[in-house]
């Protein structure tokens, strides 16, 4: 009897615990990755801050347990998602033309990109807008919380100024639309992950990538390349930062759901900051490996310019005919109009990432309904 006694006392104090404490009750700790090495900006500040900020932001509802590549990298995160192995990963829509066209439609338009905070906003907020883009990400099963965008130059094993240097040259590049700008320069093409990109280098597979020149630092490429040409090729954008798995988004209270929206918003701006720091950063390991820094001719600049206007129909045709978009000029157009959009929105903000993501909050997220969004 009293061995009951006991039990039953015990019952009811952990009864009372959950009745008292209810978050112990839902507690959950999430499995995050970034599939990246820790220096590259997408992992830290990315998922670091992701991880850290979480918790505080949730009460304590939600924490976060990192993933490494070795478990999960960039290449198989989409399995990683389904699968369940992860709840949240660093999801690259550019793997898959043919299951989000929509969201690649504006995503590979990489040289579209202008000041990164701007373009992260911009993507943002198409994105979440966008219901062809959310029809695609339900049937794939990931929730978009947003995604941050890079600056990317010209890196090459030799001095590039001119149309004339580029001819005949091996670039790597990784959106369709520097694949075309490459062609279109009298060069070829070269689709490969940035992280084959040295030993491509090193090996003369290839002869140049179009990348952030913050990679001479991350991806150590500082030992490889010879020169960095300073010509503006917009951002690489293509992400969905935070990819959350379906099951565990439903699984989210409407209140944790915004709480996980705005950190994720808060690391993606951190990350653009670091990304644009780490470029300085690239400069000077260029000025002290002796690499040159190369203004290109104006003839480079404006064949640039002039490929940037003609290429919206060919993006439009692409996406018609291959992969069925509808209305794609119209698509492209109103990604065009968010782009000036938050421009100046973010000049008005002096580019303080704190301000821009106020501002992306309240003129985004607090205009979606979260307890529909993403189901």
């Amino acid at each position: 009897m009293k061995k009951i006694k006991i039990l039953f006392t015990a019952v009811a104090v952990s009864l009372m615990t959950l009745l008292v404490y209810p978050q112990l009750a839902v507690a959950q700790q999430l499995r995050i990755a970034s599939g990246l090495p820790p220096m590259q900006p997408a992992n830290n500040p990315l998922y670091t801050e992701f991880q850290k900020r979480l918790p505080e932001a949730t009460s304590g509802r939600l924490s976060a347990q990192m993933v490494g590549m070795e478990v999960v990298n960039l290449a198989n995160m989409r399995s990683g998602l389904n699968s369940g192995l992860v709840q949240v990963g660093l999801f690259l829509p550019a793997y898959f033309p043919a299951d989000l066209p929509n969201f690649n439609l504006v995503g590979d338009l990489s040289l579209m990109g202008g000041h990164p905070q701007a373009t992260a906003a911009a993507m943002t907020e198409y994105i979440v807008t966008c219901s062809d883009c959310q029809q695609e990400l339900k049937r794939l099963g990931v929730v978009y919380t947003g995604s941050h965008a890079n600056p990317y130059s010209l890196l090459t094993t030799r001095t590039v100024r001119s149309t004339d240097d580029l001819r005949g040259m091996r670039i790597r590049v990784a959106t369709p639309q520097h694949a075309r700008w490459v062609e279109a320069m009298g060069a070829t093409p070269v689709s490969m992950p940035t992280g084959e990109a040295f030993e491509a280098l090193s090996q003369g597979i290839i002869e140049g990538t179009v990348t952030s020149i913050s990679d001479l630092i991350s991806f150590n490429l500082q030992d490889v390349i010879k020169s960095v040409t300073l010509l503006d090729m917009g951002t690489f954008h293509s992400l969905i930062d935070h990819a959350i798995r379906q099951n565990t988004w439903n699984s989210l209270s409407v209140e944790d759901r915004k709480a996980m929206i705005s950190v994720s918003n808060t690391a993606i701006l951190m990350t653009v900051d670091r990304w644009i720091e780490m470029a300085g950063e690239g400069r000077a390991v260029a000025e002290k490996r002796n690499i040159p820094l190369v203004e290109p001719d104006t003839a480079l600049v404006q064949a640039t310019r002039g490929f940037v206007a003609q290429d919206v129909s060919v993006a439009v045709n692409q996406a018609e005919t291959r992969f069925r978009v509808t209305d794609a000029a119209q698509k492209i157009a109103r990604f065009q109009q968010l782009m000036s959009k938050w421009e100046a929105r973010v000049a008005e903000l002096n580019h303080d990432a704190e301000a821009v993501h106020q501002a992306l909050q309240h003129e985004v997220w607090d205009k979606i309904d979260l307890a529909a969004y993403g189901r």
